[in-house]
C-alpha cells in the first residue's frame, strides 16, 4: 500500500498488501496527538524507514512502561509510523495510507469515546487484549530494531 505525509516528502510502500490489523483507538494520548476524537493505526511487520533525513522522532513512555518510538515528517510535522522495541511489528498512521478499508477496524479505550462507536462494530473499554495476527505471530513477537 501507498503511504505518504501531508506534504510529500516521506512517501514509502507498506511490507504487505494489507494490514495485519486495523485500530481505531478513542484514548486520551491518541486524541491528543490527533488533536482530535481518536487514532488510527494499521498494523505491518516491521520495515525499513523510509530516509532517516526526512524523519524525526518523538520518544515517550507507554502506560506498560515501554517506550514508544513516534516518527513524523520533518517538513510537515505529519506522524507516520510509531514502533516499540519489543515487537517485529509497527502501526503505520490509518490517516498516510491509500486505500484503507476501515470497515472491520477494532475500536479501542472505547471508555474515553468522544463520538458513538458503530453499531455492529469489534469494541473494546480499554486494549483489546487482541494482538494475534494468524500463522505469523511468532515471528513477529520477536523483538527487531527497526532500521532505516
Amino acid at each position: 500500500m501507498n503511504a505518504s505525509c501531508q506534504c510529500g516528502a516521506v512517501s514509502f510502500k507498506t511490507p504487505t498488501p494489507k494490514p495485519l490489523a486495523l485500530y481505531i483507538c478513542h484514548c486520551h494520548d491518541c486524541q491528543r496527538q490527533t488533536s482530535s476524537a481518536f487514532g488510527t493505526s494499521a498494523i505491518f511487520p516491521r520495515f525499513t524507514l523510509p530516509d532517516a533525513e526526512l524523519l524525526s522522532c518523538y520518544k515517550r513512555a507507554t502506560s506498560l512502561g515501554q517506550t514508544l518510538f513516534c516518527y513524523f515528517c520533518k517538513q510537515c510535522g505529519t506522524r507516520l509510523i510509531h514502533s516499540t522495541p519489543d515487537k517485529n511489528v509497527v502501526a503505520v498512521k490509518g490517516g498516510c495510507i491509500e486505500g484503507l478499508d476501515w470497515r472491520t477496524a477494532i475500536h479501542i479505550w472505547t471508555k474515553s469515546a468522544m463520538v458513538p462507536i458503530p453499531e455492529g462494530s469489534e469494541a473494546y473499554s480499554e486494549d483489546s487484549g487482541n494482538t494475534k495476527y494468524g500463522s505469523v505471530q511468532e515471528a513477529l513477537d520477536q523483538p527487531v530494531g527497526l532500521t532505516g
